[in-house]
């Protein structure tokens, strides 16, 4: 028997390999900070690919909900998605316009804490400047047996300007807010974003 050493993690051994009669076996030392659970990969036409990054969703199928996602070439929304369903609570982020508190619990949300410039995130996120100003974040968990969908960016077109299609990962909440309907709780105050010394 002996153990070898492939590679560190942070100075300790991640992977030791055992070799017993010829029986490979790994041992796992340290994980990486997020996990990539599942990727799959981008449709035809997308860039990109759908990364679940959290063991707190699991596939369903939801046609309606995904047909609401998808949107057409420019029209933004997502280029491809598939829908979760969430288990237990998941944090999501979503940065949006003081002005119009009504639009703190849209539709649209990130598993990321943003960062970056505002204009970096707008590309990257597909967001048009009149849809938004985008000046300020927050973040909600998810309420457990919510249907979502997660996705990569669609073509935008916007005044004067066209956001290319974009690989970041994006969540769709089927939040209705004038309707009362959240799929969003626990939320934090906003703030004002980005924060000076971003």
């Amino acid at each position: 028997m002996f153990v070898e050493p492939e590679r560190l993690c942070d100075g300790e051994i991640m992977i030791k390999r055992l070799v017993l009669s010829g029986l490979l076996v790994a041992l796992t030392g340290c994980s990486p900070t997020v996990q990539n659970i599942d990727a799959t990969p981008p449709k035809k036409g997308c860039v990109g690919q759908i990364e679940q990054t959290t063991q707190n969703l699991t596939p369903v199928a939801n046609k309606q909900l995904l047909e609401k996602a998808i949107g057409a070439e420019l029209e933004g929304k997502l280029c491809d998605g598939k829908v979760l369903k969430v288990k237990a609570p998941v944090k999501v982020y979503r940065v949006w316009e003081k002005e119009k508190p009504y639009s703190a619990y849209g539709r649209w949300w990130s598993f990321e804490k943003p960062k970056g410039s505002r204009d970096e995130y707008r590309k990257k996120n597909n967001i048009c400047p009149e849809w938004s100003k985008l000046n300020v974040v927050s973040h909600c968990e998810l309420k457990t047996g919510t249907n979502i969908v997660l996705g990569t960016g669609q073509s935008a077109q916007c005044d004067g300007m066209i956001l290319d299609k974009s690989p970041e990962n994006q969540v769709y909440v089927p939040n209705d807010n004038r309707n009362n309907i959240l799929f969003v709780e626990n939320c934090s105050q906003a703030k004002d974003w980005p924060a000076k010394g971003d």
